[in-house]
């Protein structure tokens, strides 16, 4: 099957390759010509413009971007005049799914078709695969099954009774246009969520030798009742690596955790500012649209803003008013 690759950073040149593992013939393009001449190298046929791209494509084109979001507008009003009557463009980025109920509509009057889909994998996806969440029409993602199979990462679900069911494999039609990102938009915000209560309770451990370095209490400082209860210097290395053997929390995130704690216990080169792509603010938007309680996804979002300082000024507000109604002046 021949496909065209849209952006070559990290998972767009590793879907290029595994897809070409497959067996698949790739023409690729990016504004970055040395991104090009690498995968040229590994086999793939390289365009130097966006006319180029498409001239090399063989009708019906498929066509597959992974670019940053903030992109995919300019990116579809300079490709989509350069197609034809049942090519396919598909989104792979982290679009929101509003966005592409829109481009749908938009694309269906040249004959184009579009399909969103979420991609989870991240730079491991070259040797683990993608698992891959797939919105637009039934007829069309089953004509493109092929190359959602190449990149999925296969083999059956622990506890699937179906094990040709491609959700098994990794891969999912999960219904009409947008509904492939509205469903990476909640995995996203989940995700969140799983990160945060990880980080919480690694946290609680990290203190838990509070009861070694208590102070006299001040007015700033409330007190340890017993602290001989709270004598413990744990190994977080160590707790990460047992937890992922046999317990009810072990995942790919607490994988990922253990090694960043082999490495460093204290994870130095971590200024600890967490960013936000924008699907958790999306699923929080989506849940207040349609009135379903999220308070775990909210909390774990918002904890990201405070991360980045964006609390600072509601703090100097609490400490202005501690000051103002009890005199109460501000640890040093």
């Amino acid at each position: 099957m021949q496909i065209g690759m849209i952006g070559l950073g990290r998972m767009g040149s590793n879907m290029v390759r595994r897809l070409m593992r497959a067996g698949h013939s790739l023409v690729v393009f990016d504004r970055s010509s040395a991104a090009v001449s690498a995968l040229v190298t590994d086999g793939a046929a390289g365009a130097t413009s966006i006319a180029d791209f498409v001239a090399r494509l063989s009708s019906p084109r498929v066509i597959c971007a992974m670019v940053p979001v903030a992109v995919v507008g300019s990116l579809l009003d300079e490709l989509v005049p350069q197609l034809t009557a049942g090519d396919t463009v598909i989104d792979g980025g982290n679009s929101n799914f509003q966005d592409d109920i829109a481009r749908h509509t938009r694309l269906a009057t040249h004959g184009v078709h579009y399909v969103d889909m979420g991609t989870s994998g991240g730079v491991w996806g070259l040797e683990r695969g993608y698992c891959l969440m797939i919105g637009g029409e039934r007829d069309v993602v089953e004509r493109l099954d092929p190359m959602f199979a190449a990149l999925s990462p296969g083999g059956v679900s622990q506890g699937s009774s179906a094990p040709h069911d491609t959700a098994a494999r990794g891969y999912l039609h999960c219904g009409p246009s947008g509904a492939g990102h509205f469903v990476k938009m909640i995995h996203n915000a989940i995700e969140y969520g799983m990160m945060a209560a990880y980080a919480e309770g690694f946290n609680i451990l990290k203190h838990a030798n509070a009861g070694k370095t208590s102070v006299e209490h001040d007015a700033e400082t409330t007190p340890l009742r017993q602290p001989e209860h709270y004598q413990y210097d744990f190994d977080m290395a160590a707790i990460a690596e047992v937890w992922r053997h046999g317990s009810v929390i072990t995942s790919w995130l607490l994988d990922l955790t253990a090694t960043a704690f082999e490495k460093s216990g204290s994870l130095e080169g971590f200024a600890g500012r967490v960013s936000d792509s924008g699907e958790g603010r999306w699923a929080l938007a989506a849940a207040t649209d349609i009135g379903a309680p999220a308070q775990v996804l909210a909390t774990a979002l918002f904890q990201r803003f405070a991360s980045r300082g964006e609390d600072d000024f509601q703090n100097r507000v609490l400490s202005a008013m501690r000051w103002g109604f009890g005199g109460h002046a501000e640890k040093k």
